[in-house]
């Protein structure tokens, strides 16, 4: 079978391209378990090697350790080939009371605490330390990190402080990152968001995202970056079993039934329920980008071999027709992107 190359978007009204396939960094900052520093540069290098060129971070994974790494790891490659994204709105700051390892899910010492702060300051100060820890000269994109408990002071201090750095060409695209998907439609509708990162809301089992930020995106011209297409592992392997995650919880049975429909009609397509995961976000025309986290280099493989697989346009049609997925999803959008074998 012929695959084709890894491409790119541009954000809409911006300079600023991302590669179709993005680099998550979560996971390379010892997220649930210790990452070799080994793995993680492997994991970079990989990636590089197929043509990523889109890398995403955040002071919040490993308490910086992931911006280290990433930084140290891109470093001597060529700044204007390549796009970082990194995050707002958790300081670190000293823990005055630590308790040896860090209670927010990273295996890593707790000497640092993150801080909430999305006042203009606060917002300067972490893209300071943001680019001290990576070593870069600039971010490209820097997203508000998970303002969900912060709308007023997000939306009338951190956005406006983000939108004069891109006016002065110092940020290439500012935007919000969440996990819910109707305050991300605020964001695009209400500030000058160029972008939003949507973990989980666009994919195979969830499609909320239809009610809310995909429509305000479309209506304002504006891109989605798509994250969490695995829905916390449940749609990660060719057949759901029970036991494995949805949304950071145990899958309900319900659920992993489903799961288990879906992925018998991507194998009657050809195709298996992984691929089909991170193909779903590009029918959307809005979504421009999928991320993925990736901790070694066979997870990179798999996951841009997954990606570049031919996904045929009937399985959206067969997935609608039989109630999988909702009768609105797009009929074609990226559906007939990610069929294009180069």
């Amino acid at each position: 079978m012929r695959h084709r190359t890894i491409g790119s978007r541009t954000i809409t009204n911006t300079s600023v391209a991302l590669t179709d396939l993005g680099f998550g960094a979560s996971v390379i900052g010892n997220l649930y378990r210790v990452t070799p520093v080994e793995d993680a540069n492997a994991a970079i290098e990989t990636a590089w090697d197929a043509g990523i060129r889109y890398f995403d971070t955040a002071p919040h994974y490993g308490l910086g350790l992931s911006e280290l790494r990433l930084g140290a790891a891109l470093r001597e490659r060529p700044r204007a080939e390549y796009v970082v994204s990194s995050k707002v709105g958790r300081l670190l700051v000293p823990n005055e009371r630590p308790q040896g390892v860090d209670s927010e899910g990273f295996v890593v010492r707790d000497d640092l605490r993150r801080q909430w702060d999305f006042s203009r300051d606060g917002v300067l100060r972490s893209i300071e330390e943001t680019l001290g820890r990576t070593g870069l000269d600039r971010l490209d994109i820097v997203y508000l990190h998970d303002p969900d408990d912060h709308w007023r002071q997000a939306a009338d201090e951190a956005m406006p402080a983000l939108a004069d750095l891109r006016d002065q060409g110092v940020i290439g695209a500012i935007g919000a990152g969440m996990n819910q998907s109707a305050m991300l439609a605020r964001f695009l509708r209400e500030t000058a968001a160029d972008v939003v990162m949507l973990a989980g809301r666009y994919t195979l089992l969830d499609q909320t995202a239809l009610d809310d930020v995909l429509p305000a995106a479309q209506e304002h011209g504006k891109n989605v970056v798509a994250v969490g297409v695995f829905n916390s592992g449940l749609l990660s392997n060719d057949r759901p079993a029970e036991g494995m995650k949805y949304d950071y919880q145990d899958a309900p049975t319900a659920l992993v039934d489903r799961a288990r429909a879906i992925a018998d009609v991507c194998a009657a397509h050809g195709t298996t329920l992984p691929a089909a995961a991170i193909a779903f976000p590009y029918t959307h025309p809005t979504i421009i980008n999928v991320t993925l986290g990736m901790r070694t280099a066979d997870q990179v493989g798999r996951n841009v071999e997954l990606h570049q697989r031919h996904i045929p346009d009937r399985l959206w049609e067969d997935l609608r027709a039989q109630g999988l997925i909702r009768s609105d999803v797009p009929g074609r959008g990226g559906s007939a992107r990610s069929s294009q074998c180069l």
